[in-house]
C-alpha cells in the first residue's frame, strides 16, 4: 500500500509539473528536494524489505512489489539490488562480493577532497552502477531483471507521454536527491563509513526515521535481517544490552556535511574483510592456539 501510494503521488506531482512546463524547473527542483527525495527513499526501503522477503511470504509477490516501488526511480534497479544486497549481508566487507564497498579506482579518484566527495555523493547512482560487474558468484540477468527493465521503460514512456519532459525532469531530480546529495543520502555514509575502526556498522536514531521507514536502524537490521522495518525500533527497545553502548548518528544532515568537509573521511573509511592468504602470521598463530590478541575478521582501509 505504501509503495503504490508513493508511485501514485510521485506520478501525480510529475503530471502537475508537466502542466506547468520547463519555466518552473526551479519549483520542480524544490519539490523534488523537499518531497520527492523522501518519497523515493521510502520506496527504497520497501524495495529493501521486499529483497529480504519481508512483505509477503511468497518470493514472487515480494519481487513484484519491488518492481512497482522502483517505478518512480525511472531506472530498473530493484532486481539488481536484490542480488548484490543479499551478498552484502553474507559477505560484508569482502571486496569481491560486497557492492557496498567502493571500487579501488573510485576511492582513488575521489580521495578526501571536499568537492570530489560532494560530486561523488551527487552522482552516486552512476558509481554504484560500476560496482556489480566486479562481484563474484552473482547472476544479474534473470527473467525478473527483464521484467524490471520492461516495467521501467513502459513507465518512463508513459510519464513522457502524459506528463511531458518537465514531469520526467521532476522524477530525475527526485531520484538523484533520494540517494545522493541530500540528508536521506547520508544513510549510505551512516551505515558503514567510519574513521573509528572499533565499530563497522552504525545506526541512525533521529526524526527522519519516521519518513525513512526506520532505515536508520542498521545495526538492528544486520543482526536480524528477517525483522521488517516497522519492528526494528521494538528490537532496540527490548535489547538495550546489545545496542545501548554502541555509537550511533543522530543527524543525517550533519553527517553529510561532516563526510564532505572532514578530511578524515574518504571512500577508504571502511572495514574490509581479510583474505586467508593475506594473514599468514595470523594463520600460524591460530594453528598454535595463540588467538587471544588476534583480529580474525577485519582490517581498516585507510586513505
Amino acid at each position: 500500500l505504501i509503495a503504490v501510494s508513493i508511485v501514485v503521488m510521485q506520478t501525480g506531482i510529475a503530471f502537475g509539473m508537466g502542466s506547468l512546463g520547463f519555466g518552473y524547473w526551479w519549483l520542480s527542483l524544490l519539490i523534488a528536494y523537499c518531497v520527492g527525495a523522501f518519497a523515493n527513499h521510502a520506496n527504497y526501503v520497501i524495495i529493501h524489505d521486499a529483497t529480504h522477503n519481508l512483505i509477503f511470504r511468497n518470493k514472487r509477490w515480494n519481487k513484484m512489489v519491488a518492481v512497482i516501488a522502483d517505478l518512480p526511480n525511472l531506472t530498473p534497479g530493484a532486481m539488481g539490488f536484490r542480488v548484490y544486497h543479499l551478498k552484502h549481508h553474507s559477505h560484508q566487507g569482502d571486496y569481491e562480493y560486497d557492492a557496498d564497498l567502493a571500487n579501488h579506482w573510485e576511492a582513488r579518484l575521489v580521495g578526501n577532497r571536499w568537492y570530489r566527495k560532494a560530486i561523488w555523493l551527487m552522482l552516486f547512482p552512476f558509481f554504484q552502477l560500476t560496482r556489480p560487474p566486479r562481484l563474484k558468484a552473482i547472476k544479474m540477468w534473470d527473467r525478473w531483471f527483464f521484467v524490471n527493465f520492461a516495467c521501467a521503460v513502459l513507465y518512463d514512456v508513459a510519464v513522457v507521454y502524459f506528463c511531458g519532459w518537465p514531469g520526467f525532469l521532476y522524477l530525475v531530480f527526485a531520484f538523484f536527491f533520494s540517494i545522493g546529495l541530500h540528508p536521506v543520502g547520508a544513510r549510505w555514509i551512516q551505515e558503514h563509513y567510519t574513521y573509528d575502526f572499533d565499530q563497522e556498522t552504525f545506526s541512525y536514531y533521529g526524526p527522519i526515521n519516521r519518513l525513512a521507514l526506520n532505515m536508520g536502524y542498521h545495526n538492528e537490521h544486520h543482526d536480524l535481517p528477517s525483522i521488517p522495518w516497522n519492528n526494528l525500533p521494538k528490537l532496540r527497545a527490548i535489547a538495550p544490552e546489545f545496542y545501548g553502548n554502541l555509537k550511533y548518528h543522530s543527524s543525517w544532515s550533519r553527517l553529510v556535511l561532516q563526510f564532505i568537509f572532514d578530511k578524515r573521511y574518504s571512500l577508504y573509511s571502511r572495514v574490509e574483510r581479510m583474505k586467508q592468504n593475506d594473514r599468514p602470521q595470523a594463520t600460524r598463530e591460530m594453528a598454535n592456539g595463540e588467538t587471544d590478541n588476534l583480529d580474525l575478521s577485519a582490517r581498516p582501509i585507510r586513505f
